[in-house]
């Protein structure tokens, strides 16, 4: 594939009200769009969604701004993506997006949708919601279940899981519920009192990579084990099947590196019969295109942290807004993601702009 030219847009959305977890709260949403342009003028857009500061990964906006620019994007028109990305170490959300752009144009020069040009089979996906540490549980709860989402996630504070779930529980005693730990905690006994709750799934209770730990855990849990920030390429994912560290996994396509090293984890998968799902990183309405075209995939069975566009902003930057209805989200079916910028919403919250041309 000839490119004519690569542009990267440093963005900043505002959000509804901030979004809190155990790490802290993030009152609007900073982005990089990848933009890149082919010989025939056509566009693919794909989404860096690191964060402004280095709270989820390593990896911040800043970092994945320069490696982007700087080592990434200068030589793609002459080498192959996946050989340049080799010789940069780490930084797989800088790595993600401009794969992402790169899909997208693939399947827009063949006129399919970027589900179909992956092997999707879904033309609709369940949404799960997030419960955040920012407001009240059981109104949050209750806004959730009438929107329609088909489980909650629920962002939890360390001593406090059992107040927090038995007061939802008080409210629903069967909807599917599960924790975030955010690799928070630090003991097996401090979780194994949850399994009382009947939970969907305990997410990354401890550290990224420890693979022991959570091996531990789930030998003595009846709930499902789920990792996240432990995996972050093909290789991370294997290992954790392996070791039977988990029963579940949550793929995000930002944290593992991009389209090719998910969908290697999704076939793997198939093979291990692991239930997968599709992680979200409160991205905006392109990088949730990229996200439902993943989830659209075979071993994508549980509901994904998917959200129409007007759940956490008031404005998102695309054209047409991503929509939850009945608790499922329509794959979008045109050509690629199927989803175009609003290019005068997205100029007016842009803070910084790179380009160069091939």
């Amino acid at each position: 594939m000839k490119l004519n030219k690569a542009v990267l847009h440093r963005v900043e959305v505002p959000m509804k009200a901030p979004f809190t977890t155990a790490h802290g709260a993030i009152g609007s949403r900073e982005v990089i769009i990848v933009e890149l342009e082919d010989d025939k003028g056509r566009r693919g857009y794909g989404e860096i969604a690191a964060f402004s500061s280095p709270f989820y990964t390593e990896e911040t906006v800043t970092t994945a701004w320069h490696i982007a620019k700087d080592f990434l994007l200068p030589s793609l028109n002459e080498k192959d993506a996946t050989r340049i990305f080799r010789t940069v170490q780490g930084h797989p959300m800088a790595k993600a997006g401009i794969e992402q752009a790169l899909f997208d144009l693939k399947a827009k020069r063949e006129g399919r949708s970027l589900s179909e040009y992956i092997g999707g089979t879904r033309k609709e996906v369940a949404a799960g919601g997030v419960i955040s540490l920012s407001g009240d549980p059981k109104k949050e709860l209750r806004t959730l279940k009438q929107a329609g989402f088909q489980r909650a996630k629920v962002k939890v504070e360390r001593g406090r899981e059992k107040e927090q779930l038995q007061a939802l529980r008080e409210e629903d005693a069967s909807f599917p519920l599960m924790i975030d730990g955010n690799g928070a905690y630090e003991s097996p006994d401090e979780l194994l009192p949850l399994d009382e709750f009947k939970l969907l799934m305990i997410e990354q209770p401890f550290r990224s990579g420890d693979f022991r730990k959570h091996r531990h855990l789930q030998k003595k849990m009846n709930t499902p084990i789920c990792l996240d920030e432990s995996i972050r390429s093909f290789e991370d994912a294997v290992q954790a099947m392996e070791f039977k560290a988990c029963r579940i996994l949550n793929v995000k396509l930002s944290r593992v590196g991009g389209w090719s090293e998910a969908l290697q984890i999704h076939d793997r998968a198939v093979n291990e019969d692991m239930p997968l799902w599709c992680g979200g990183m409160v991205e905006t309405g392109i990088g949730k295109a990229h996200s439902l075209a993943l989830a659209s995939l075979p071993s994508f069975t549980l509901p994904g942290d998917l959200s129409g566009s007007d759940r956490y902003f008031e404005k998102d930057i695309i054209k047409d807004p991503i929509s939850l209805e009945g608790g499922f989200i329509r794959v979008p079916e045109g050509p690629g993601i199927g989803v175009e910028p609003d290019f005068g919403y997205m100029e007016s919250v842009t803070k910084d702009r790179w380009f160069q041309r091939y």
